[in-house]
């Protein structure tokens, strides 16, 4: 069994009118609704975080100065311009 928290929760009246007609949609309650949208958003932000992690691998940020002066000057592609 999974232990819970509760936690007083304030959502602006569209925000919270959209989530129940999405949890009655899905035919499951608003606080089950909710925390199911929470829990994908943590898995999101925790994928992401670990795959930028791994792929920085050992790299410094230190580094980043010397490879961009040693990067060719040449303009961007006009369809790269800022305008």
């Amino acid at each position: 069994m999974m232990s819970k928290a509760t936690y007083p929760l304030k959502l602006p009246v569209s925000i919270k009118k959209a989530a129940q007609r999405l949890a009655k949609e899905d035919g499951v309650s608003l606080n089950q609704w909710i925390a199911v949208a929470v829990a994908e958003k943590v898995g999101v932000v925790e994928t992401a975080a670990d795959f930028f992690r791994k792929r920085a691998g050992k790299a410094m940020g230190d580094k980043l100065m010397t490879f961009l002066r040693q990067a060719p000057k040449t303009p961007p592609e006009p369809e790269d311009a800022i305008r």
